[in-house]
């Protein structure tokens, strides 16, 4: 079997035989020819895996065969092999996207690592990534059993998504067993909200954050210390979302990377208000009820964050000023990029972006979103896609040559939906499927993390015999009614609302630009 086709073009390719017969024993087929334009003429004739090829050659050059093979085969990848060490030469090869660059001479086993990187890469990464996830599938599950703090939880979490970039670059044969692994992490991380979330309420452990502790702890030691910050909220946005977005921010910052806690409900009204209000939801209902919005009313529930902030500040007697925006769509980020050049001594700059959230629930209602972001992989790339090509990657650039620490965040994340959950209710119940909350519900209590008395919980409480549910591991709640119809409408979409690693556990970074 052959490992790969080759092209060798070099005015002394006799000289190399010794090369050639290796790569062949190696299973390579080499064909070699000893100037530019019949490599031409070969490249038009056939396909290869890859070409090697001289820079200086008589007649046309290396560059020139260059710009010719990729002419006919515009994807192979080409290596080339020079005596010339010019800084120039090296550039112009790079910028015409040669695959590597090799100095003559050369041994065999030089050639035969460039062809393991440019032509077998993904199957020696799929092999190695595989191997060593399987050498480390039982120490993750030994660490699920024995996490027994937020900073143990946060690790464990982070290990899981490490993994779960890298085999996203594999085959995906590992993809149900990490999936499996997952859920079952998931579940005892609602074993573990369960026992512990209630007194977190009134105590933080070392380690912990919590929603309304980020302009606490982020925000205000900060502007103490005489720095500006620039406040960036991207609704809905997950760990490995952010951990994809990292490399394209890492040229223009120094970035210090954590995760924090959302609260319950893992939904915006809740842990978003609670960020910008610095106070748990019942707290804010009865401190500035103007500023609440229940749950059965048809307002608008995150309309009022800008007096949220102002409250917050106020109510720490803090004296900084502050600018609030909102986007939601690429056009209203193209209009605010200009405002960043006004924003001047401006202490606190707090900025919110909709994308995202807007995004998982356009895959929920629209079949042609669904299928482009069909699974954890695709819904990463559309978002990725986003910052790459709107105002969002220019938002950043701009950031980059201003003298503010840039806190990125977050008020909760999703999960991917698996099983249902059967849950019964009136009418007046919230239409949510991660949690639920009114009177008289009916549900599997196996299955849910259920706060029979909110206002242990600092939540608000329609009536006095408010229940709030909320769905564990990976499941949704359905209604009997129209049951199989709503079960295949809604499984595999992306919610949030519950308890799960991804929801709770969301991202809390710090960028400052390298500029300083």
């Amino acid at each position: 079997m052959t490992n790969a086709r080759l092209l060798w073009v070099d005015d002394e390719i006799d000289l190399l035989n010794v090369h050639i017969i290796f790569l062949q024993k190696k299973g390579y087929e080499v064909t070699t020819c000893s100037n530019g334009t019949d490599a031409i003429d070969l490249c038009r004739q056939r396909s290869f895996d890859l070409v090697l090829l001289d820079e200086n050659m008589p007649g046309l050059s290396g560059l020139e065969t260059l710009a010719g093979i990729k002419a006919q085969q515009p994807d192979v990848p080409v290596v080339m092999v020079t005596k010339n060490e010019a800084e120039d030469l090296m550039d112009q090869a790079i910028g015409s996207q040669i695959a590597d660059y090799l100095l003559k001479p050369v041994n065999p086993m030089q050639i035969l690592l460039t062809l393991k990187k440019n032509i077998h890469q993904r199957e020696i990464l799929t092999e190695v990534t595989q191997t060593n996830y399987r050498q480390e599938f039982m120490q993750i599950a030994l660490a699920t059993d024995d996490s027994s703090t937020p900073s143990q939880w946060k690790e464990l979490y982070k290990r899981l998504v490490r993994w779960e970039l890298q085999l996203a670059e594999t085959d995906g044969a590992m993809d149900d067993m990490l999936r499996s692994q997952k859920e079952e992490a998931n579940l005892a991380f609602a074993k573990f909200i369960r026992k512990n979330y209630e007194s977190w309420l009134t105590e933080r452990p070392k380690g912990l954050v919590l929603s309304p502790d980020i302009f606490k702890t982020q925000v205000f030691p900060r502007l103490t210390a005489g720095k500006k910050v620039f406040l960036l909220v991207l609704d809905n946005f997950r760990y490995d979302q952010w951990r994809c977005l990292a490399p394209l921010l890492a040229p223009d910052f120094d970035i210090d990377e954590d995760l924090y806690f959302s609260i319950l409900p893992t939904a915006t009204q809740y842990a978003r208000n609670a960020i910008f209000a610095g106070l748990m939801p019942l707290q804010i209902k009865e401190m500035y009820p103007e500023l609440w919005v229940d749950e059965e009313e048809d307002e608008g529930k995150n309309l009022n964050e800008e007096s949220l902030i102002r409250s917050q500040l106020q109510r720490y007697r803090r004296r900084e000023s502050f600018i609030y925006n909102k986007v939601n769509d690429s056009a209203q980020a193209d209009r605010l990029l200009p405002t960043l050049r006004t924003l001047g001594d401006t202490p606190l700059c707090v900025l919110v972006i909709n994308f995202i959230d807007i995004l998982s629930h356009a895959r929920t209602e629209s079949r042609m979103v669904r299928e482009l972001a069909g699974d954890e992989a695709a819904y990463r790339s559309i978002t990725l896609s986003w910052f790459r090509h709107t105002a969002v990657r220019d938002l950043f650039a701009a950031l980059a040559q201003t003298d503010r620490d840039i806190i990125i965040t977050t008020d909760h994340g999703s999960i991917r939906t698996g099983e249902p959950s059967k849950v019964i209710g009136d009418r007046n119940v919230n239409t949510n499927l991660r949690y639920k909350l009114g009177k008289n519900l009916s549900y599997n209590a196996k299955e849910v993390f259920e706060m029979r008395d909110p206002r242990r919980f600092f939540l608000p409480a329609p009536n006095l015999s408010t229940t709030y549910i909320y769905a564990t591991g990976s499941r949704f709640f359905a209604y009997p009614n129209n049951y199989n119809h709503y079960v295949q409408y809604y499984r595999n979409t992306f919610q949030h609302g519950g308890i799960s690693m991804e929801e709770m556990m969301v991202p809390l970074v710090t960028l400052h630009p390298k500029h300083r």
